[in-house]
């Protein structure tokens, strides 16, 4: 393990524990509620949800990071403190003793944060969900188990209580429901619109939520839970190609600047506006005309440029709302301090080995750097 860390995984790793750190060193010494400011929208009540979106959000994005041995000895060093880090702050955020223990069960958010909970343990089954000893992991299993008392919005929230399931499916719970699970994949198949991009309920929204819930989590759900019934098993190749077409999109949106378009709500979000882009680097099946360099050089510029941006962090290191800088007046009514480490989904590729082409190979021009310099560049094809 001494494999030089690229500049840009550095970059990389550096941005992301700076983003993680307030959140975790909280958890471990109990202090979340206690110092966790929470920005939000003039009478607005979030308190009671951020510090759940903040573990939640923040952990769906860095898992795959913790899952992985690093080949650098000094990133692997960082990367059991931060494992070790993630699982504490999972008790101090599941036991009911904890002056840290979170809301699982009051009002209807808790399902959208529980759900990117339970996605985080299965990005990564080993160190976060694996390790935990036994007290925890029950601790973790009541606390998700204690959502499915609220029903879902008619929307991409079908699929918060589909993950739910899948993660209760894979650590071997027998009272795992297939019935929200099959609720969720057929019903997105229904809301399918073409060319890679869903519905997100009955109305289509010009926004990133294809990105930010749907094209991941059908993903990830789909290969957690596919092979159980064949009504299920079929719907995975048009799945996948759908998520991978959204990706072709996504990296096509990315300017030569590194900017990308400001549309739709959710705006807070920041670049995690790119969780899918990011999650077919880190599956390593880009479609063939994305390589993973370009991809990584499109999404490093993009990461500079928003994180660059002055107001981007609290004096005291926490996310302010904002796109790029501090913007409280894009923050909506469900978004608060916490829910802005949903940005963190998109350092899924830290999960993928130094050594692999996507964070070794040469830095590449995107595909709109190239087009806004005459350089020649490949015609898109609808899916």
């Amino acid at each position: 393990m001494t494999s030089l860390l690229t500049n840009d995984r550095k970059f990389w790793l550096d941005s992301m524990l700076k983003i993680a750190s307030p959140v975790l060193l909280h958890l471990k010494h109990r202090t979340l509620k206690q110092e966790m400011p929470v920005e939000m929208k003039e009478g607005t009540a979030r308190e009671k949800f951020s510090h759940l979106e903040a573990l939640s959000r923040l952990l769906v994005g860095i898992s795959p990071w913790l899952e992985s041995e690093c080949e650098h000895e000094e990133e692997e060093t960082l990367r059991v403190k931060y494992a070790e880090l993630a699982r504490e702050a999972v008790d101090a955020g599941t036991d009911p003793n904890s002056p840290d223990y979170m809301n699982f069960s009051d009002d209807f958010q808790p399902i959208v944060d529980t759900a990117f909970l339970a996605h985080a343990f299965l990005r990564a089954p080993n160190e976060l969900w694996g390790k935990l000893d036994g007290r925890v992991k029950q601790n973790v299993i009541t606390a998700i188990k204690a959502t499915r008392t609220r029903k879902p919005v008619f929307s991409n929230w079908l699929l918060f209580s589909a993950i739910i399931e899948a993660f209760l499916y894979k650590v071997g719970e027998e009272d795992w429901d297939p019935m929200r699970i099959d609720y969720a994949i057929k019903q997105f198949d229904q809301w399918y619109l073409g060319d890679g991009v869903y519905s997100d309920g009955p109305e289509y929204h010009h926004d990133y939520y294809n990105s930010f819930v749907i094209h991941p989590m059908l993903v990830d759900l789909i290969d957690t839970v596919g092979d159980e019934y064949r009504d299920w098993t079929v719907h995975k190749e048009s799945i996948i190609k759908r998520s991978q077409r959204y990706a072709v999109i996504q990296e096509r949106t990315i300017s030569p600047e590194g900017t990308f378009p400001p549309v739709g709500r959710s705006l807070a979000y920041r670049f995690g506006v790119f969780q899918t882009l990011a999650q077919h680097a880190l599956r390593k099946d880009l479609p063939k005309e994305l390589p993973p360099a370009q991809v990584r050089s499109a999404l490093t510029e993009v990461i500079k440029r928003t994180l660059s941006a002055p107001g981007t962090f609290m004096e005291s290191g926490w996310l302010t709302i904002g796109y790029c800088g501090h913007q409280p007046r894009i923050g909506e009514p469900y978004i608060a301090t916490g829910s802005l480490y949903l940005c963190s989904a998109a350092f899924l590729p830290l999960g993928l080995p130094s050594s692999d082409p996507f964070w070794c190979d040469p830095p590449m021009e995107w595909t709109s750097k190239r087009a806004w310099s005459g350089k020649e560049i490949p015609i898109d094809f609808a899916l």
